[in-house]
């Protein structure tokens, strides 16, 4: 006699909903509960060989439903060039998580760097390349209002990173001091937390621009696209000495 066939059962999932991936501003729609049942489906991944469902198959995997609460909006952004300043604000954060995304263009700096040429008859020469200014920084700081204490403190410059586009993350609840300072650096900080929670009336507030922050965008350094004064070196940038 063949073995009885198993059938698929369901999982108590204890997590709460998920939120929807990436910077793409979607209005609210109605809460999922908090605890839900899941089917156990057939992967959809086709990259490894994995066979995708069948779309008539009700158990194919749907697209979470975002939650309003989660959603943040800016209350802060600057655009502003800095030589040694900076401007700072305060904001009571009482419903953590605060996101803080920047992209900078710092000052580039010509460097000439003194080597024996590899090829012909061994010459010294000197390298001439482009890179970022090392006194090219922006830093951003959020201490508590009260005692000082510095919950994150990071941004551009060779102490930090040289990645020009970034989002970090503040998790602790405090009435904050938010401090932006550089120097030889354009940049535009933006400043997101959720309504609600740090609003009183949060249904009956206006923002420019809102959206659900993904859980993969938590403190990311972005690719260099946004630079425009990436650091550059040619082999044809040679100087006899």
């Amino acid at each position: 006699m063949a073995p009885p066939k198993e059938t698929p059962g369901s999982i108590d999932s204890a997590g709460s909903s998920s939120i929807v991936t990436g910077e793409k501003t979607i209005p609210g729609t109605t809460a999922t509960p908090a605890n839900v049942y899941v089917t156990e489906v057939t992967p959809y991944v086709t990259l490894f060989g994995i066979e995708s469902p069948d779309s008539s198959d009700s158990r194919a995997i749907s697209t979470p439903t975002p939650v309003p609460e989660d959603r943040s909006c800016r209350i802060f952004t600057t655009t502003q060039t800095y030589f040694y300043n900076g401007t700072a604000f305060t904001f009571d954060l009482k419903n953590p998580p605060m996101y803080i995304n920047y992209s900078v263009i710092p000052q580039n700096i010509t460097v000439n760097k003194p080597a024996t040429s590899r090829f012909g008859k061994k010459e010294d020469v000197v390298y001439q390349y482009s890179t970022y200014d090392p006194q090219s920084y922006l830093i951003i700081t959020v201490r508590s209002k009260s005692t000082g204490e510095i919950y994150l403190e990071d941004g551009f410059g060779t102490e930090y990173t040289t990645y020009p586009s970034r989002t970090l993350k503040v998790l602790n609840a405090d009435d904050m001091l938010i401090e932006i300072n550089g120097n030889k650096i354009t940049a535009t900080t933006n400043f997101w937390v959720k309504p609600y929670g740090n609003f009183d009336d949060p249904q009956n507030m206006t923002f420019d621009t809102c959206t659900y922050w993904g859980q993969t965008r938590d403190v990311t350094a972005h690719a260099l696209v946004t630079a425009t004064t990436t650091p550059t070196w040619a082999p044809g940038n040679v100087i006899k000495r």
